[in-house]
């Protein structure tokens, strides 16, 4: 413990966001960077507690205090070669995890928890930035060949692994891209896309195989994916998401949020969209249906495409603002989330059930919602009553931000004939392996949808179970 008495000393300090003006007119980072002097004494604030909670609720294990106290003494690249231990990507999480470890830091009794995040994105950065980041191919290949189907941070994951241990990997992507949700589906603001495209060049250069643009199951058959490889690895992600069947679901204006998400992500990376399948929010009054990140993105893109208003509404209640005691440190709290892109204008609401869209010509015009309130039963379940009279909220384009209720089974899945579990989601009848041989499974595919940094390490569990088979 390099500076004991720092946490009594030194203030948390975040490096904020880049003015609201500002960062609304483009899709440019929103979040600052502290100079190199501050991070280490943001790092010095570590207690190295007894019980490293931080450790605990980090589900990649990463050994937090240790790292903590190497970037202090000025070790940056010490401190990048224990973070790379346990995250394949501190990069990525670095910029889109909401920081289990700092919610349970045992500075956040006191509201001012440790710069965690914020500091492995710092160590990241550096190590790319002074060249520690290099290409590390095996020493000896196994002569097995892997089977990556999916892209995303649990594919990438598994690949990552798998080709450490000398197997030959190939990754299959069904869209044009590589990186899965982590390229099409988080906002540039949040994750600039060139973080990704550096990363996947350090991979490419450890004789890792991309194909993009395959669907398999369509293009690439069930049969011949479990001819041609030793193992496969399912990291498909939990793709259907959660509709909102009601009177006027067909209307125009209507979209899921990844439908939205996705094209403006193709249009920051220098593709060109027909005007006939543009979904913009240029001029309009957006309401977004569902409150959680999802949701937020949706909110901080409609304001860059200059929309009239936004408005985001959740069926659940809204939460504390500061403390739940039904969520007690070292707990992540469920507490009120106020993200970058709230700040940007937008109207948020709770308590609202969605009944009926609205339309005029084909068109949705507005929804009419209900005011809903919330009892706990005996038996733990909460249940809904309509409370006051519906309103109708203007609402050119709706964007529908539920979640995700579970993988596609069509084509490749119900091809392979593995088992759904009760969500329907694969089921691993042993640790991330399906009841087919040889096939197995990571991330959100089989633990329904969740964060990047827990799809990280389903991954690098898949590639430990999978190292173990073939071996």
């Amino acid at each position: 413990m390099g500076n004991p008495k720092a946490f009594l000393t030194i203030n948390r300090k975040e490096a904020g966001y880049r003015p609201v003006h500002d960062r609304i007119a483009d899709f440019g980072e929103v979040e600052q960077t502290l100079n190199s002097e501050d991070r280490m004494l943001q790092a010095s604030r570590c207690m190295e507690c007894g019980v490293p909670f931080c450790h605990w609720s980090c589900p990649l294990g990463n050994i937090i205090p240790d790292w903590q106290d190497l970037l202090y003494k000025g070790k940056w690249q010490e401190a990048y070669n224990l973070l790379q231990t346990t995250n394949n990507f501190p990069e990525f999480t670095g910029r889109v995890c909401p920081a289990l470890c700092e919610k349970s830091c045992v500075l956040n009794l006191e509201k001012q928890p440790l710069t965690i995040r914020e500091n492995e994105a710092a160590i990241a950065e550096h190590a790319f930035s002074e060249g520690y980041v290099k290409p590390n191919l095996p020493a000896k290949r196994s002569g097995k060949k892997v089977a990556v189907v999916g892209s995303g941070p649990a594919g990438l994951a598994a690949a990552d692994i798998l080709n450490h241990a000398g197997h030959k990997v190939t990754v299959y992507e069904k869209d044009e891209y590589i990186g899965g949700l982590l390229r099409l589906g988080i906002p540039d603001f949040k994750l600039n896309k060139e973080i990704i495209e550096r990363r996947l060049d350090v991979l490419k250069a450890e004789e890792i195989e991309f194909v993009t643009g395959v669907e398999v199951g369509k293009n690439l058959s069930a049969e011949q994916l479990l001819a041609q490889y030793d193992a496969v690895c399912l990291a498909t992600g939990a793709g259907v998401p959660r509709d909102l069947p009601i009177e006027g679901r067909d209307l125009k204006g209507v979209w899921f949020a990844l439908d939205f998400l996705k094209q403006q992500n193709r249009l920051v990376g220098g593709q060109t969209v027909p005007a006939a399948e543009l979904i913009s929010a240029k001029g309009k009054n957006v309401l977004v249906i569902g409150g959680g990140d999802t949701g937020s993105d949706c909110v901080g893109t409609s304001v860059r495409q200059k929309a009239k208003s936004v408005t985001q509404i959740e069926i659940m209640p809204m939460p504390p603002k500061d403390e739940n005691p039904a969520t007690p440190w070292p707990s992540y709290p469920n507490i009120l989330k106020t993200s970058s892109s709230h700040k940007e204008g937008c109207v948020r609401r709770w308590s609202l059930a969605s009944k009926r869209f609205i339309g005029d010509k084909g068109k949705v015009t507005a929804v009419e919602v209900a005011e809903v309130e919330w009892t706990q039963g005996a038996d733990g379940r909460m249940t809904m009553k309509e409370v006051g009279k519906p309103e109708k909220i203007p609402a050119d384009l709706v964007l529908l931000s539920m979640g995700f209720t579970q993988p596609v089974h069509e084509g490749l899945l119900d091809d392979l004939g593995v088992q759904y579990d009760a969500r329907g989601n694969v089921q691993a009848l042993k640790p991330n392996e399906s009841s087919v041989r040889k096939v197995f499974v990571a991330g959100d595919v089989t633990n329904g949808a969740s964060l990047v940094v827990r799809a990280i390490e389903s991954g690098r569990k898949a590639a430990a179970a999978i190292d173990k088979f073939l071996s």
